[in-house]
């Protein structure tokens, strides 16, 4: 089971880090800038960030198996449609139907795990695996990538998901059994379309900001939106009896801080690739392959360091990974910030260590902290609320570090301006850092628990009065 898992995961993941290296070979290609860029990666993770809520529950209600195979069909299908992309545009709107397929795969093979592996400590080290094809996917990836763009061209990286998707396929059909939810929620339409109003309106903003201006009525527009969607979604969720996002989750610290975290985690990562691939292949001149060679370091330590965190947020809590987390990703940006870790590469490795580090201890505590605590019941819903908010964490990453990137990149001629105009970026990527160690302070300790402990409580006691009224009736 969990391998199958993993296996989903695995073909999601790397089809994000595997972009990220052939990015400059589609810009070239498809005339692209940097927003064109941008939209590449945010049209496929902002769809994701929509959709996984609707997904989970949908696969509650029809069956797990049965969406996750559904799932599988339409990410191979959206890979070949983005192989054959005509143009830009075409691009994004392919990658978007990626997107609904890759929806499907996570949430439920969360759920998965996650009612599979019901002792804290074995489910602890089985979300630690999972983190840890994370950083498979980030160590292949630049290379698989770097190879297929050199060797055969940047349409090539899509096609590898059809192979994978395909051996997913097989042993799901054979080894994974339907099961359904006993009370699946119901849809939520109305807030499904505010949570895509909010996402799609707010990044729009920020990537076209740089070139637009933050003063023009489009711009003013897209924010107005976003304002106006997020006014309406808080209070119509806390009405409704089955939400989509039930806010009461948000009553736990450490739900709470796993969220955020995950937010600020992903966030720092995507922007993370995307200021390093521009860099390694537009200003240093390297050829894709030697650009994902060059952040092996990063990826190869977060593939160690995520098992190891599994392990150590089973034996002794998130917190310590959580601190040591923050320490290192926030090292790691301030030293490309502040000391120009791009000037020799021995600084240059050392930054990309300390990141990865720092992202492979912070993936197996987010997900543990989102669900412990939390009924079984719930289980599942609190670790699509975290993988959301991975997505979303890696759309505004793009959009916020790759709009401060192409504000000073438009004039950027040399690699001296270049690096100049990189250097804020690297400052949000240290902030990030700073907030997860803060986060990790703030929300593993008594208080925190004894918060989780009460919004356990809180449905517990609901379900409890389902069950009576049940009985009454």
């Amino acid at each position: 089971m969990l391998a199958i898992c993993c296996l989903s995961l695995l073909i999601v993941s790397l089809d994000n880090t595997v972009l990220n290296v052939a990015l400059p070979s589609v810009q070239r290609e498809l005339h692209a800038s940097v927003s064109g860029l941008q939209w590449t990666i945010d049209a496929y993770t902002l769809v994701l960030a929509s959709l996984l809520m609707l997904a989970g529950s949908t696969a509650d209600r029809l069956g797990r198996r049965r969406i996750f195979v559904v799932g599988l069909v339409v990410f191979a299908i959206g890979s070949l449609l983005c192989s054959l992309a005509p143009d830009l545009q075409w691009l994004v709107v392919f990658r978007m139907v990626q997107a609904v397929g890759g929806s499907m795969l996570n949430p439920v093979a969360m759920s998965i795990i996650t009612n599979t592996f019901t002792e804290p400590r074995e489910r602890a080290r089985a979300i630690g695996v999972w983190g840890g094809v994370v950083g498979i996917s980030m160590a292949a990836g630049p290379v698989i990538g770097g190879l297929l763009v050199q060797s055969v061209g940047w349409r090539s990286i899509f096609w590898i998901n059809v192979p994978i998707g395909a051996l997913a396929l097989f042993l799901t059909l054979h080894y994974v059994p339907e099961s359904r939810a006993p009370k699946p929620r119901r849809v939520d339409p109305v807030g499904q379309l505010l949570v895509i109003a909010l996402l799609g309106s707010l990044t729009y903003a920020i990537i076209e900001a740089p070139e637009a201006g933050w003063a023009s009525p489009e711009i003013l527009a897209f924010v107005l939106v976003a304002l106006a969607s997020l006014a309406a979604l808080i209070p119509y969720e806390r009405r409704r009896a089955e939400p989509l996002i039930d806010l009461r989750f948000f009553h736990s610290a450490p739900f709470s801080g796993a969220t955020v975290v995950a937010v600020c985690a992903f966030a720092a990562l995507s922007g993370f690739f995307f200021v390093n691939t521009l860099y390694l292949q537009n200003i240093r001149g390297l050829s894709a392959l030697d650009a994902g060679l060059y952040m092996l370091p990063m990826a190869g330590m977060t593939l160690i360091f995520a098992p190891l965190s599994g392990r150590l947020v089973g034996s002794r809590g998130p917190r310590l990974s959580l601190l040591l987390a923050g320490v290192m990703m926030g090292a790691s940006g301030l030293l490309f910030a502040a000391f120009d870790a791009e000037s020799t590469n021995a600084l240059l490795f050392t930054g990309y260590v300390l990141f990865g580090i720092g992202f492979g201890l912070v993936n197996a505590p987010i997900t543990n902290t989102a669900v412990s605590g939390m009924p079984r019941a719930q289980a599942g819903v609190a670790a699509a609320v975290a993988s959301t908010s991975r997505q979303v964490g890696q759309s505004l990453g793009v959009a916020v570090i790759g709009a401060v990137l192409a504000g000073g990149a438009h004039a950027a001629a040399t690699a001296d301006e270049f690096l100049a105009a990189g250097r804020p970026a690297w400052w949000i990527i240290a902030g990030c850092g700073a907030a997860i160690l803060l986060l990790g302070a703030l929300t593993t300790g008594r208080w925190a628990q004894a918060t989780a402990g009460h919004t356990a409580a809180l449905f517990e006691d609901e379900a409890r009065d389902h069950r009576t009224a049940d009985m009454r009736s």
